[in-house]
Order: structure tokens, then C-alpha cells, then sequence
């Protein structure tokens, strides 16, 4: 069963809201605050950024705010809930470079070597993203020279299995975010 089936079952309803009032939280704005983050991540204000794995939001408005009106910033999910509520988000707060869209990261459609940067924050290590093919997609995806930023909630795991890859040269870590280039 993948993702959007079990979401769409009465216990997957249960978990994704149970999910979404938790990063939602006040104690995950305080502890993990969207915006010191994001500035971890190189680039973001240099080009386009798709955000993988958008959720509630979290990211998603502050993000899109810091680069501003100069770049497209595609917001990605494959759950419609949590599309339709970052499109009700990007619509209030009047954000003109902001486009949401549901997807599956592991064949986004998306035209190749579209982004310069893409974020993974909070959605890797998880069972139903296989990193191997996760990573062929962000590969594909990314401009030559392109960022991937990586906010792991499991510090330590990525870095290795991001390198086994030999899609990606690790450029630096910054605010527990991990930035990669692509080869």
C-alpha cells in the first residue's frame, strides 16, 4: 500500500492529522524554527527551489518569502490534504512565485535540470521513499551544479548513503542542514 492509499484509510486520516497538529506545533516553531533552517541551505535565494514533501507549510511560506518574487518555488506533495492546505496558505499570504502541486518524489514528472535547488526537509530516511531512486529523481531534476539541501530528522544517517549514491558531492553543513552539489 503506498502513501496516498493509506492516507486516504480511517486510520491513515487519523495519522495525518494527528501528524499535521504536530508540525504545526508551537514547540516545532520554537525548537525548529522554520527560517534559521533555511538559512542553512546554500543558494536558496539564487534560482528556482522545489520543496519535496511540503506537509503543513512549515516550510513552504518562509522559504518562498526569503527568495522572493525573483524565482519560481514549486511546492510539492503527494498527499491532496496537505496540497490543498499550503495552496490556502500561499493564497492568503498573497505569494505570486508560489505554485503547489501533488506528486510522487519518486517520479515527480517535472522537466529535467529544472531546479537549482530542491529541499528534503524532514522526509528522508522514510520506508516509502527508497533513497536510491529518490536520489536519481533529485538528480534528474537538478540544474548541473544544483544544490540539495537536506534537513534529516536523524542526524548522521544521510550524509554516507547521499555519497554511495555518486550522484552528489557533499559541499557543506550548515544549521543541521546538508548540502550537496550535483555531479
Amino acid at each position: 500500500m503506498n502513501t496516498k492509499t493509506l492516507s486516504e484509510t480511517a486510520i491513515g486520516k487519523v495519522f495525518v492529522k494527528a501528524l499535521a497538529a504536530g508540525m504545526e506545533s508551537r514547540l516545532r516553531y520554537r525548537f525548529f524554527g522554520p527560517a534559521k533552517i533555511l538559512e542553512g541551505v546554500m543558494g536558496l535565494c539564487d534560482g528556482s527551489v522545489l520543496e519535496v514533501g511540503c506537509g503543513t507549510g512549515f516550510f513552504t511560506l518562509p522559504a518562498a518569502k526569503m527568495i522572493g518574487d525573483h524565482a519560481p518555488y514549486v511546492a510539492m506533495d503527494i498527499l491532496p490534504g496537505s496540497v490543498e492546505r499550503v495552496s490556502k496558505k500561499v493564497k492568503a499570504a498573497g505569494l505570486q512565485n508560489v505554485r503547489v502541486i501533488e506528486g510522487d518524489a519518486l517520479n515527480t514528472k517535472l522537466d529535467s535540470e529544472s531546479f537549482k535547488t530542491v529541499l528534503l526537509f524532514g522526509v528522508v530516511p522514510a520506508p516509502m521513499l527508497p533513497l536510491p531512486p529518490l536520489l536519481t529523481e533529485m538528480h534528474r531534476i537538478l540544474m548541473p551544479e544544483g544544490n540539495l539541501a537536506i534537513w534529516p530528522p536523524i542526524p548522521g544517517y544521510l550524509p554516507q548513503s547521499v555519497l554511495k549514491s555518486g550522484l552528489f558531492t557533499f559541499t557543506v553543513k550548515r544549521n543541521n542542514v546538508y548540502n550537496f552539489r550535483r555531479r
